[in-house]
């Protein structure tokens, strides 16, 4: 057998047809999703991309490993802790990946015979390079049984899609630059505004309208559903497609101006953590087969490994979603907890009915301490309910503290650890003010885009002066 393992980073599961979305961002993966099976509700237990995968790789959430935030140089991996690639390559798979994740940790090349590197010079990685480094791996060793895992960066900032893909997006009479237009301004008024500067917005210049970045946004998924239709056909030409178990998986979502977060992915909300999870294999999943229950990332790990004929190992997290895939349950938990630990740090625990959030760091943003929401009335997560359903929320924090209790058995909490050597991303905000002359409290207490442009210009014609 083969298995062809497809990370499609910052992808949303709401954004996609196959999961109600009106839009024409995904005909090719709805076509996958009938040809197999998805997964309604999907969870990233742990935010963002370098604790998601961790994760997807160990079968264990962050708290068992200690990996719990990103882009910090207090976390490792140690070696011991068992890995996807390596079982597979021990279990006579020939393991390979295209992705740039080594680029963050080491770990993530572990367990491959190929680490093919997609970083480029050129535009942020994109599905086409992906794709022919991918389609000259599959010709070489198609006789060979084989763990591909590939990983598609299209969907994430800067949203830069090529121009044809805007159009069924974005209404072309209107003028994404129009200065009586406002929308923008909550963005660019808001105190991660600095790095997002840098990183997206002086890419695309002065937009005014909100509703064009969210086409953009759209637009890329529709270019990384042509990708992944190219990615198909290879298959279908290679002889590849019956016996190729195809997983195709969101790392996390994206908000979309949603709670106050302005494409990006923090947030323990549905936007975010909530992600599509799809998979294929002829004959052996069920056509059509759609899975209502609560199910999280590290459950494809173990679903991975009974399907190669593998011994499962005890120690994992994640439980095998075959038997959802054949029908004799629905799902594989009754609570998914969730943690973050990048832009601000919260934990939080979803069931079936309800979601509760406690923040415990709001970095750059303002948040209350406790959130509840019912999802089934308030899907949005709008009204929050901690005070006024208390006795649920209490209940949720309870069954939260037991589970952070039992992960940790008698370890230091890492999220603490991180909170007192400062959350990464807030960290980037305070090195990028410095250089302007600004402090971080006192950018909370004003931030403003043109207090920080001033800035920025004085400090520009300094340079030039000296």
């Amino acid at each position: 057998m083969n298995i062809v393992f497809i990370s499609l980073d910052t992808l949303r599961a709401s954004r996609l047809g196959c999961y109600g979305y009106a839009k024409p961002t995904t005909p090719y993966m709805d076509q996958i999703a009938a040809q197999g099976a998805l997964f309604e509700r999907a969870y990233a237990a742990d935010i963002p991309t370098e604790v998601a995968h961790t994760g997807i790789f160990t079968g264990k959430v962050g708290l068992r490993t200690g990996i719990v935030a990103h882009g910090s140089p207090l976390t490792h991996l140690p070696k011991k802790e068992t890995w996807l690639p390596s079982l597979l390559q021990n279990h006579g798979f020939t393991t390979a990946a295209v992705d740039n994740l080594y680029q963050l940790k080491e770990w993530f090349a572990r367990g491959y015979r190929y680490y093919i590197n997609s970083v480029q010079k050129k535009r942020s990685i994109d599905g086409e390079t992906v794709n022919q480094l991918a389609f000259q791996w599959i010709r070489e060793h198609k006789q060979e049984n084989f763990f591909l895992f590939l990983h598609y960066w299209d969907p994430h900032t800067p949203y830069q899609p090529p121009e044809n893909y805007v159009a069924p997006f974005y209404d072309q009479s209107r003028d994404p630059y129009d200065p009586a237009n406002r929308s923008m301004q909550a963005a660019y008024n808001h105190a991660a505004y600095p790095f997002f500067k840098h990183h997206h917005y002086d890419l695309l210049g002065p937009v005014t309208d909100a509703s064009y970045l969210n086409a953009l946004y759209d637009a890329e998924v529709r270019y990384l559903d042509d990708r992944l239709r190219e990615l198909d056909e290879r298959l279908i030409a290679e002889g590849l497609y019956d016996d190729t178990l195809l997983i195709l998986f969101g790392d996390h979502g994206e908000s979309l101006t949603e709670h106050d977060i302005y494409w990006d992915h923090c947030g323990l909300y549905e936007t975010t953590v909530q992600v599509p999870m799809i998979m294929r294999w002829p004959r052996r999943i069920p056509a059509g087969r759609r899975v209502k229950g609560l199910v999280q990332q590290a459950d494809m790990m173990p679903t991975i490994l009974e399907a190669a004929g593998i011994i499962v190992p005890p120690s994992l997290d994640g439980r095998s979603l075959w038997p959802s895939l054949r029908g004799e349950a629905d799902g594989t938990h009754d609570f998914v907890y969730l943690s973050e630990c990048a832009w601000q740090a919260s934990r939080g625990v979803v069931t079936r009915d309800f979601k509760f959030i406690r923040t415990l760091d709001a970095g750059p943003f303002v948040r209350p301490y406790r959130e509840l929401y019912d999802l089934r009335s308030d899907p949005e997560e709008a009204r929050n309910l901690a005070e006024s359903s208390a006795s649920i929320a209490n209940d949720l924090a309870y069954r939260l503290d037991e589970w952070v209790t039992q992960m940790l058995d008698g370890r230091v909490d890492p999220m603490l650890t991180q909170i007192e050597a400062g959350l990464p991303f807030r960290n980037r905000i305070h090195e990028i003010l410095q250089q302007y002359g600004l402090t971080w409290s006192e950018w909370m207490q004003d931030p403003r885009r043109d207090r920080f442009d001033e800035a920025s210009a004085v400090r520009h014609a300094g340079r030039h002066s000296s």
